[in-house]
């Protein structure tokens, strides 16, 4: 049976598999999705909402208003459920942005539709076998794949990750929650509760339907759960279900938190909730999904087209495994807070309290909404290693944002002094040089105002590379390590 082949093959199609796929797509990768879902649609609740980060790195590609018009833009950060506002932070977008994940998905299909991502629906991934070359994929029906790389994307559960043997290592389960669409022939008492079992809360949704989250007194068992065990949990804490009946869908999560040990195994990677899982709380999880996505999609572009070495791939898990780690500490800590006795009431209005101060408050706020990442580049300017500010530039063709320059995801060299001054020309095929001018502040979230710079290498996923003054000392390294070896002559 002849095989077919793609470049790369991405396992799940929720939407960190998406945004890579996009990614890739963008930078003229043959690029395919295997998805068991027969259609986009999803059941139950997931994330609600996207942080500030994840809104600049859908401007940064030009579709963020696809999103924002579907959505209600809101201050969404937490810690513990304590409100951190985040309205004073220099961004162009100092918000969440409250979006069901059903919603979120649909218009990244969308997108990935029109650009030409093949998906192959209603399949699952049964093996895989790697070599030099590539990887050979079995697949539950039709015939099998073969790509260069694989990448798993197909969430806590990772077929991808078990088959590789990647060790995911964490904390077990301490809490068990129900979340429910259902009806009732009862009014419940409306809004969030907190006791010793845990946080309980019942929301109006639709007319008639009623959303119900409630905390288990032990940890709930492996499987689908089922309408009697809502209504058993409710009684333990309400001690009444209200006459609970007809569920839309019922759903369990805990705070199992874990972490791949490794993101890549020679031809094979991971991204999303394949390499972490966490509670649920301050909603990261698809954020730093969607991150992990837009850091390992233009570095595996440039692999797969052989401007870059294999080695360059060994980057995405150094940058991104310290982001993924900092979320899991700090949903452990967030659980710890919800937990209700005197105690821990009293820790928690202290923290509170220190939240309202600016320093604390900016500095847990910048975590939680990704505004504050740096990637570890080395010593240097304060921008080295974070993101680059969406500045409001004058080029020879006009006003330019900084984001708008970064639609095709390819890296620019951003030249703030003298026009002609950088010289770049081995490397011209892959880098663009922009000469503009920019008299306004440079700050950024947690930090503040920094020194402005005379150059700046911003890669595809908008962070910065290289800081220059007025010289290019140290430009043809970076260029070369991000960006592969020079071309000849």
């Amino acid at each position: 049976m002849t095989m077919t082949q793609h470049a790369v093959v991405i396992v799940g199609g929720g939407p960190t598999g998406m945004m890579l796929a996009a990614e890739l797509a963008l930078a003229k990768v043959d690029v395919a999705i295997v998805e068991r879902r027969e259609t986009q649609d999803l059941d139950g609740s997931r994330s609600r909402g996207l942080h500030a980060r994840t809104i600049e790195v859908l401007d940064q590609r030009g579709v963020v208003d696809r999103f924002l018009s579907q959505g209600q833009v809101a201050q969404v950060a937490g810690f513990a459920w304590i409100p951190l506002s985040i309205s004073d932070f220099p961004t162009r977008h100092p918000y969440g942005l409250g979006l069901g994940q059903k919603e979120f998905e649909r218009i990244l299909a969308g997108w990935i539709n029109e650009l030409g991502v093949r998906v192959y629906r209603g399949r699952e991934v049964t093996g895989f076998a790697q070599d030099d070359s590539g990887v050979d994929i079995t697949l539950s029906d039709g015939p099998s794949l073969r790509a260069g790389y694989l990448v798993g994307c197909d969430g806590g559960r990772s077929v991808i990750r078990k088959a590789a043997g990647i060790e995911f290592a964490g904390w077990d389960p301490t809490v068990s929650c129900l979340i429910a669409e259902v009806q009732m022939t009862q009014e419940p008492t409306w809004g969030m509760r907190r006791d010793a079992i845990g946080v309980h809360a019942f929301a109006r949704l639709a007319e008639g339907v009623v959303g119900v989250m409630v905390t288990e007194r032990r940890i709930g068992p492996r499987g689908e759960p089922t309408l009697r065990e809502l209504s058993d949990a409710l009684v333990a804490v309400y001690g009444t279900d209200y006459g609970i009946h007809s569920p839309n869908w019922i759903s369990r999560f805990t705070d199992l938190t874990r972490q791949a040990a490794a993101y890549r195994d020679r031809r094979v990677l991971l991204a999303g909730d394949s390499a972490h899982v966490h509670f649920p709380v301050g909603g990261q999880g698809l954020n730093i999904g969607v991150q992990d996505a837009v850091n390992l999609g233009w570095k595996l572009a440039q692999v797969v087209k052989r401007t870059s070495p294999d080695s360059l791939l060994d980057s995405y898990q150094l940058e991104r495994h310290p982001v993924a780690a900092r979320v899991l500490r700090n949903t452990m800590a967030s659980i710890a807070l919800l937990r209700s006795d005197d105690r821990v009431e009293a820790l928690r209005e202290t923290l509170a309290e220190l939240l309202r101060m600016d320093e604390p408050r900016k500095r847990i706020a910048g975590m939680m909404s990704g505004l504050d990442i740096r990637y570890d580049l080395g010593e240097g300017h304060p921008l080295l290693g974070r993101r680059m500010p969406d500045l409001d530039l004058v080029t020879a063709n006009g006003p330019r944002r900084v984001f708008t320059l970064l639609h095709e995801a390819r890296p620019i060299l951003l030249n703030l002094g003298e026009p002609g001054g950088l010289e770049i020309t081995p490397w011209a095929d892959r880098v663009s040089i922009v000469d503009a001018r920019y008299g306004g502040p440079w700050e950024l979230p947690v930090l503040g105002a920094v020194t402005a710079p005379a150059a700046v290498l911003i890669r595809p996923d908008g962070h910065v590379a290289w800081v220059g003054d007025r010289t290019q000392i140290g430009l043809t390294d970076s260029l070369t390590q991000w960006f592969g070896p020079p071309a000849a002559a």
